[in-house]
């Protein structure tokens, strides 16, 4: 079966291709993001692949559906760019990824954590420059601070985990309670009262209606003086607006961020030489106390080897007419 992959990567169509080995499909793969303006790519092909910053509303799957696509299979965990309605009312089938290395995110986030404390970014680039003054880079104890970990899945039992060995206190936000979780000694409580008792926090749940925005200025102001942000899940979940005022207020003291809710246009592409159009993001890159790094919590070796096998079982599923083990639709959203 012919699949049109978009938004490819050199390291996409490398791990995509060690995947295909065995499997057999014909891949064709895209550097265009789709949106409607590369529809027509998609002319064709019964499937596609698409990525996290891929337009998928509804425009686009109507779009789609006209030029005789059937299936879309995101090489992605997340799935709310997907209109996923109207993805069943056009009877279109969407797959994912529903899990590929959990470690990565949590790791990253630890990465960010630590990086952000001791200003190791910093103290690089000083090194380098011949300083080695270490005014300024004065960081806490990791050990005996409170993280509260809003999500507590797989990726965030992962960084209970790591934190729980560094001596942390653990608090958790979710509707679900984890019981791996509550045996490293995680307390479950309100959203309001994690904000308010955390010296650490970071974000590790879906973007839905509910969660959009969830970091406002009323949850800035319930949280404590020089708190530290982390967001390694979906940009969405952060109103850029009130952590900026946050972090001018100094209420906010660190924020690190894999993701941001206007991403689309930014990340995973080179942007060296050209200028910056997105004025908020331009002035979060601005203060000290903020580290950004650009989508990349997930990418290590073995999550591309896992969203890679997903992916291409998906296409074998679809094209073998079989039960679809990772498909996803409003119904289930």
């Amino acid at each position: 079966m012919k699949t049109a992959v978009f938004s490819t990567k050199p390291y996409d169509r490398e791990f995509l291709e060690q995947a295909n080995e065995t499997k057999g499909q014909e891949l064709i793969f895209l550097e265009s993001r789709l949106t409607q303006h590369t529809i027509k790519l998609a002319e064709g092909f019964e499937s596609i692949c698409v990525f996290v910053n891929d337009q998928l509303n509804a425009a686009v799957l109507i779009g789609l559906k006209k030029v005789g696509v059937k299936h879309i299979a995101l090489r992605c965990a997340g799935y709310n760019h997907v209109d996923l309605a109207s993805a069943d009312e056009l009877g279109l089938v969407v797959t994912r990824v529903p899990a590929y290395s959990p470690y990565a995110v949590a790791e990253h986030a630890i990465a960010l954590i630590l990086s952000l404390n001791r200003k190791t970014y910093w103290a690089h680039s000083r090194v380098r420059d011949g300083n080695y003054s270490l005014d300024g880079l004065l960081g806490f104890d990791l050990h005996g601070k409170t993280v509260g970990i809003v999500g507590t899945g797989k990726i965030g039992q992962c960084l209970a985990e790591a934190l729980h060995g560094f001596g942390c206190k653990l608090l958790g936000v979710d509707q679900y309670e984890n019981e791996r979780c509550k045996e490293l000694g995680l307390n479950y409580v309100p959203f309001k009262d994690m904000l308010e008792q955390a010296d650490i926090i970071s974000l590790h749940c879906p973007l839905m209606p509910e969660t959009h925005h969830m970091i406002d200025n009323e949850a800035v102001a319930r949280m404590k003086p020089g708190v530290m942000i982390i967001n390694t899940s979906r940009g969405g979940l952060i109103d850029t607006k009130a952590v900026t005022d946050g972090l001018k207020s100094s209420k906010i003291g660190y924020m690190g961020l894999d993701v941001y809710e206007e991403e689309d246009e930014i990340f995973f592409e080179d942007k060296t030489f050209e200028m910056r159009l997105d004025d908020a993001f331009a002035r979060l890159t601005t203060f000290p106390n903020v580290l950004i790094t650009g989508h990349q919590a997930y990418f290590t070796r073995e999550a591309l080897t896992r969203i890679s096998e997903s992916t291409l079982a998906n296409l074998a599923e679809f094209e073998q007419s079989e039960t679809l083990t990772n498909r996803v639709s409003a119904a289930q959203s």
